[in-house]
């Protein structure tokens, strides 16, 4: 999930699920103190929301969401808070916008709760691209192949790697 404001009170959020794929919404009033969405929308949250559909674009209105998992302990170390990032942005560059993810959902699920609890490591986060790459059917070209087929690769990864070390 990603925020950003929008107009006065409300929030624009982005969404990463399976069965829609990448979604936007409007969170109408969520920036007011006593919105009902209050708690219930920060970065890596994991959640079961609802939204009505737009009928003339991409933008859709959100309509309820319920916290399962706050993942605090991506939280507990800025390079926990990195890798998550990391992972979310790969995975927002290889997928279509309202194009269901499939497998590459579990996997962004499965990374997370890796880091929720664990330091990231170099092995990790080249088992999370070399698994990404095998699900977009690029086999064992990886990152490598990741970067030629989409023209690039997120920027922090570079941070990332001098930050986990060898």
């Amino acid at each position: 999930m990603q925020t950003h404001p929008y107009r006065e009170t409300s929030l624009l959020v982005q969404w990463s699920t399976q069965t829609h794929g990448i979604i936007r919404t409007v969170a109408k009033g969520a920036r007011r103190p006593k919105s009902g969405f209050a708690g219930k929308l920060d970065l890596f949250f994991k959640v079961e929301f609802g939204f009505v559909p737009s009928r003339s674009s991409s933008l859709h209105t959100l309509t309820e969401v319920a916290l399962l998992d706050p993942r605090i302990g991506l939280r507990q170390s800025y390079l926990q808070t990195l890798a998550a990032s990391y992972f979310t942005k790969l995975l927002a560059l290889v997928s279509e916008e309202e194009t269901p993810l499939g497998d590459l959902a579990g996997l962004l699920e499965r990374g997370l709760g890796y880091l929720a609890t664990q330091r990231p490591t170099r092995r990790a986060v080249l088992f999370f691209e070399g698994e990404a790459a095998n699900l977009l059917g690029l086999g064992d070209r990886g990152l490598e192949g990741i970067g030629e087929l989409y023209g690039r690769i997120p920027s922090i990864r570079k941070e990332l790697l001098q930050k986990v070390g060898s």
